[in-house]
Parts: structure tokens; sequence; C-alpha cells
């Protein structure tokens, strides 16, 4: 019996508390996490300078309305476009999650542009509100809610007919440079910079959704900084709060014009206990911190290229800590989820029946090949 809505098909057992990348449940049991909360908690359980902060705040101010100053908005803001070393001036708003950053983001492109009609790609997925929901292309939870998604056009992943499909009807394109939900899936290169030159030279504002590949997950800040691309807009939230909600919308200077005083706005975004998880957060993503992250994750890629060979394992993918395994039929990523959890490994499962992996950006290298191991000998075990 429970007093909550069966919206989650939750294991049987509650994560009670963890050291860096490790996670004790209510049984005494201990695992190897390689989910971060699903790409949230990337520094890992218990990071110092970040409690620190927050234990910091909670002594001060927990809550104040977004109608007075608030100096660690600006603070994380100003840490948030430094990281994009882009040339253009860029504006933060902040939200309480990924899909809170993507409904601001298609209300900052409809009302600039003028425009309704959005470009979103198969597999996508950019949150569960109404408007993130138009364009995220999934039956299975559009299904009965009313979406209308006459407005929406939806392109192939990686396809060429995307750019055939572009012209200059549209507000913008939303995209992930790495698709998580979609099954780990990177965009290709010089299909995405082609794409993005394409909506450029049309007025088609570019929204890329960093949500799950942001704040360090693949290697770099963001994941579109290893595609030499500029969007209009990018979302992020999961890992920039280190666990506690948040989501920023970013958007270019130049567009501020559609965002004047009462055009959006939230009760909790930008919350001081957050903001200070968050500017503390992004403080620790030092370059030796992307270093030694990179040199786990080459480490890690180098052992799984030679999965390929398995007759259970169809292809491995990702970029930095950001791992899809795609499995043969024969083996339910499902399944074989659970089964981990006997051997005290915690993965998640994506499209395309794909063993999903997001361990903490932290995790040591021989904790990350020691589990792989056990991975790779379960999988061989079907």
């Amino acid at each position: 019996m429970t007093n909550l809505f069966t919206t989650y098909k939750r294991w049987p057992f509650a994560l009670v508390d963890g050291q860096n990348w490790t996670l004790i449940d209510d049984s005494g049991k201990h695992y190897t996490d390689l989910t971060s909360g699903i790409g949230v908690m990337n520094l890992g359980y218990h990071y110092p300078s970040v409690q620190a902060a927050v234990t910091k705040q909670i002594g001060q101010i927990w809550h104040t309305s977004n109608l007075y100053q608030s100096p660690l908005q600006e603070k994380v803001a100003a840490q948030l476009i430094a990281g994009l070393n882009l040339p253009d001036d860029y504006l933060v708003f902040f939200g309480n999650s990924g899909t809170e950053a993507n409904e601001a983001a298609l209300k900052l492109a409809r009302r600039y542009t003028g425009k309704t009609k959005i470009m979103n790609f198969t597999h996508g997925f950019h949150g569960r509100t109404y408007g993130s929901l138009t364009v995220t292309p999934k039956p299975d939870i559009q299904k009965g809610f009313g979406v209308d998604t006459s407005d929406v056009v939806t392109a192939t992943f990686n396809d060429e007919d995307a750019l055939d499909l572009l012209d200059d009807s549209f507000a913008a394109l939303i995209i992930e440079v790495v698709q998580g939900e979609g099954g780990v899936v990177p965009a290709d290169k010089i299909w995405l910079a082609a794409l993005v030159a394409k909506a450029e030279e049309l007025g088609v504002l570019v929204i890329v959704d960093e949500v799950q590949t942001g704040i360090g997950r693949t290697g770099t800040l963001f994941a579109f900084q290893q595609y030499g691309i500029a969007p209009d807009i990018i979302t992020s939230a999961k890992g920039l709060g280190s666990g506690l909600p948040v989501g920023a919308m970013i958007g270019k200077a130049s567009l501020t014009s559609a965002f004047p005083y009462g055009a959006h706005g939230t009760t909790f975004g930008g919350n001081p206990v957050v903001m200070a998880s968050a500017n503390a957060t992004l403080a620790a993503l030092t370059p030796e911190f992307f270093s030694q992250m990179q040199a786990t994750s080459k480490a890690a890629f180098a052992e799984l290229e030679t999965w390929k060979e398995l007759p259970n394992v169809i292809t491995v993918r990702g970029l930095g800590l950001m791992i899809g395994i795609q499995l043969a039929e024969n083996v339910p990523a499902g399944a074989l989820a659970a089964k981990l959890h006997e051997y005290g490994i915690l993965t998640l499962t994506a499209e395309g029946n794909t063993l999903r992996l997001l361990p903490p950006l932290i995790i040591s290298q021989q904790a990350l090949l020691t589990a792989l191991a056990t991975i790779k000998s379960v999988i061989a075990g079907y």
C-alpha cells in the first residue's frame, strides 16, 4: 500500500546515505553508483565545498522572492556565462528544473521571433510539463494529456533530411547534442554544424538542451563546446545544483526585448540555498577537475571498445562520462539493471535496449573499471 501516485516504478529499497560514488540502502547494502541520480550528482555525495556552502546559506536566509536583488544569482549567472567561452553576451533566467528551463526557452524563442513553429528530433527528451512535452516526441508520455503538436515538426536525428525540412517559418529548433533518454546517441558533428549554420542563415533560433549533458558530464562544461557551435539559447539543470532543484535558461542578450518585466517568472527559481549549491558546484569544475575526469573517461572507453566483440553487445557509445551500452534483445536492459543490484551496482536504462551509465564525475578510474568488469561478466553470462 502506498500513499503516492504510481507514476514511478520504484526498486524495492530506499537509498539513505552515501559518500563520493558509493550509496547505502536502508538495509545497509553498499552500491557503486553509476546513475548520479539520473545525471544530477556530478560531484558525488557530500562534496565538501558544496555541503559547506549549503550549510552556511541555511544558517542565513532560505528564501526570498525575485522582487529583490540576488547577489548569489548574479554570481552563478556570471560563472555560467563565462563558462560558455563564446563572444556574444548572454543573460540567464533561473527556474527549478530542466523542463522549466526548456519552457522558458520555448517562450523566449516564440515571443522574440513572433513565430510559433518548433523543430524537434526523433528520440529527443525535453521534459514533461505541457510546453516541453509538445517537443518531446514520445507518444507514451504524451497520450491522454491533450498535447497540441500542431506547431511542432519532428525531424530525424542525425539525418540530412532535417536540413531540407528547416525553413524560415520556424521560430526555433531544440536539440540535444547527446540524446540521453534516447539511448545516449551523440549528434554527428558535421551534420549538427550544417544544421546550425542553416538555422542561423534563416533566422531560426537554436536551442541546445544541455539538461543532462551539461555541467561537465561530457568532459567540458557544456557538450556543444566540443562541436564548434554557438547556440542562441542553452538550457541547463540536473548537475547544476548538485542535488538541489534548479534550472537555468541561458540566452543571448540580444533576445532580452522578448522578456521584459512580467513576461515570465517563478516563485522558487534562484532560491538562495540552491544558488549557494550551484555557485560551489561551478567553482569545483576547475581545469584540473576536467583533466582527471577526462582521463577516467578515456580509460573507460578504452575498455568499453573491446565490448563490441561480445555477442550480447550491439554497440557502445557516448561522450565523457555519459555512456550507453546497447544490448542484444536476449539481454533486456531493465532485467540487467535489476540483476546488477545483486552485485552492488546501480545503473540506468534508455531507449533501444540501452544500459545507461552516468557515474559521478569524481569516480576513480579503478572504481569505474572494477564496476565495468562486473557488468561485462554479467552480460557475458546471459
